[in-house]
């Protein structure tokens, strides 16, 4: 049997995840908000600290992605293209500062295999955002002063998040953007009796991105809400206030990532 995740086949090919390497290229909304510190705490595994300089600061994402990997697999657009939600908050390794990923919202089976196995606590959900073009007119906004994004999230059939940004300037400094390296867990459980707590894999991991590359980058204010809906928890981390919104394209590719610690039984 052949394949890198499920379904192993004879042919290796119906696995939803083929083995890296895993390229991305998409167009991000996002918006810089702020929440109760003590609610952000709560949501850290162990191995995390708040981030003492900006603890409660965190980004949500809105991001039209298109995936490819050893061969021109964009050329399938109903399996390589995708939307996707996620939040990160400030937080600390070893006094260092990082991003934790408590929450992310996925379209897609196969991207939601591929977050599996890099930690991503991936749920399905409905992703959509504004979309501009460079045909310009009534029905797209401009990107540049002035231009207005929307973008709204939600988890089965209840709305989850929703947010507007006004671009006002170019970002001077891009890359700044991604500053902050993600942390995630890995976390699979066992289902035999009397294993329950004892899980197969449960490793704090963080992310490597090779070859990462953002462009277009614009920076102006925004409005977040994140709401309320059952099953979901993302409205416990109420947005006290928000700060920047973004709009800008990102790339990078999946090869690896670095194990931080495990504590898999």
């Amino acid at each position: 049997m052949k394949g890198y995740t499920v379904p192993l086949s004879p042919r290796g090919i119906a696995n939803l995840a083929p083995a890296p390497p895993w390229h991305y290229a998409g167009t991000v909304v996002g918006v810089e908000f702020f929440t109760d510190p003590a609610a952000a705490a709560a949501t850290l595994p162990e191995g995390l600290t708040p981030d003492p300089d900006s603890a409660g600061r965190g980004v949500a994402m809105f991001i039209d992605w298109q995936y490819s990997s050893t061969g021109l697999e964009y050329l399938d657009p109903a399996r390589s293209q995708y939307r996707e939600f996620l939040i990160t908050l400030d937080a600390h390794y070893n006094g260092a500062p990082v991003a934790w990923c408590p929450y992310i919202y996925v379209d897609n089976d196969a991207a939601m295999a591929r977050g599996w196995v890099q930690g991503f606590p991936k749920k399905l959900g409905a992703v959509h955002q504004t979309r501009a073009y460079s045909v310009g007119g009534p029905g797209t906004p401009v990107l540049g002063p002035g231009g207005q994004f929307g973008a709204t999230a939600s988890s089965a059939g209840q709305r989850i998040a929703e947010a507007k940004i006004t671009l006002e300037q170019p970002v001077p400094d891009p890359a700044a953007l991604m500053s902050r390296p993600v942390i995630n867990l890995r976390h699979f459980p066992r289902l035999a009796a009397g294993q329950h707590d004892q899980p197969a894999v449960h490793e704090l991991v963080m992310s490597v991105l090779d070859d990462t590359a953002v462009s277009d980058a614009w920076v102006g204010t925004a409005d977040l809400a994140f709401l309320p809906a059952h099953g979901e928890e993302l409205a416990d981390l109420p947005v006290r206030r928000t700060g920047k919104g973004f709009h800008f394209d990102l790339a990078y590719t999946v090869t690896d990532l670095k194990t931080l610690a495990d504590h898999s039984a």
